[in-house]
């Protein structure tokens, strides 16, 4: 077997083996998305973001039911750590991340829960 093709056949598997799906693997215990379920909405969040404060402003006009945790606390870093997350917002809808202000995603997310047009 040729060098190229035993190269080509390794980044095949790496690349399947990076999409499989790892629904059976144990959520970290800081993982907010231990107490979301499928229909809980946590926002990772700092009192210093305005993007923060503008999703929180939009949840609260639509009355989104959705509890924040202040990332500047040790609940918050570890949460932070848990997901993996590098700045704020961070939402947890059910199960599903959505990173940074994204409103198309974040609004993808609501709807199945029964929020529409939020953003």
């Amino acid at each position: 077997m040729s060098p190229l093709r035993l190269l080509v056949i390794i980044a095949v598997l790496v690349g399947a083996w990076k999409l499989w799906p790892r629904e059976a693997a144990a959520l970290h215990p800081d993982d907010p998305r231990n107490a979301t379920g499928d229909d809980r909405i946590v926002m990772l969040a700092a009192e210093w973001c305005g993007y923060c404060r503008k999703q929180q402003k939009a949840f609260e006009l639509s009355e989104v039911r959705y509890r924040v945790i202040d990332i500047d606390t040790e609940a918050g870093q570890r949460a932070m750590r848990a997901l993996r997350a590098r700045g704020v917002p961070t939402t947890v809808v059910g199960q599903d991340v959505v990173y940074g202000y994204d409103t198309e995603g974040l609004q993808q997310k609501l709807e199945p829960l029964g929020y529409r047009d939020v953003f």
